[in-house]
């Protein structure tokens, strides 16, 4: 699996933004359109915790991290709040904006304090 791949400082973006599958749902998932790295699978949101700095893949720990909540920042927009289903650790990614794999809408509501599908 790519995310296994140690990362050296000097790798090319276009190297970087690859493609893969979801260790949660298993669908395969592609590189962001806009320049951009996607971090978490857009169907299911899972990440998997592979990272000590954003984007080394330095981190053994290699567990699921599942998505629990969904922040605003001020300058980096809606964020996905995941956590290791292994250690607990918390990171926050930015959702994902892409016109050919776009984040799940549905699955991202679910992670907003009291939202119920029945409201729709």
């Amino acid at each position: 699996m790519h995310f296994r791949l140690a990362r050296s400082s000097t790798i090319s973006r276009s190297t970087e933004n690859t493609g893969f599958t979801c260790a949660q749902c298993g669908i395969a998932v592609s590189p962001l359109a806009n320049g951009s790295y996607r971090n978490h699978c857009p169907e299911c949101l899972y990440s998997l915790h592979v990272d000590i700095t954003p984007g080394d893949r330095a981190n053994p720990c290699g567990a699921r991290m599942r998505p629990i909540a969904l922040e605003h920042h001020p300058a980096k927009g809606y964020m996905l709040v995941h956590q290791c289903l292994y250690c607990g650790f918390r990171r926050r990614n930015r959702v994902a904006q892409d016109p050919h794999q776009p984040d799940n809408l549905d699955q991202i509501l679910t992670l907003l304090p009291g939202w119920s599908p029945r409201g729709r």
